[in-house]
């Protein structure tokens, strides 16, 4: 298991919230998709890790954007 906490920078809402998580959620090998709204920390645990690329594409076509892995 892999999982790392990203930042995510654009969302205010509860549907921000939902848009980030099943976009990320259709990643393959993910398992687990966490959003802190007021941080903007994703947290995502994938059965390996995940392509920065990927994850990046995700957040996008859900209509936001990473900032950095944080760890």
């Amino acid at each position: 298991m892999s999982t790392t906490t990203y930042t995510v920078t654009g969302m205010t809402c509860g549907h921000c919230v939902a848009s980030v998580t099943e976009e990320i959620s259709e990643l393959a090998g993910v398992t687990e998709v966490a959003v802190d709204l007021p941080t903007g920390a994703v947290t995502v645990t994938s059965s390996d890790p995940l392509d920065d690329a990927d994850l990046r594409a995700a957040v996008e076509e859900a209509g936001y954007q990473l900032a950095t892995p944080t760890g």
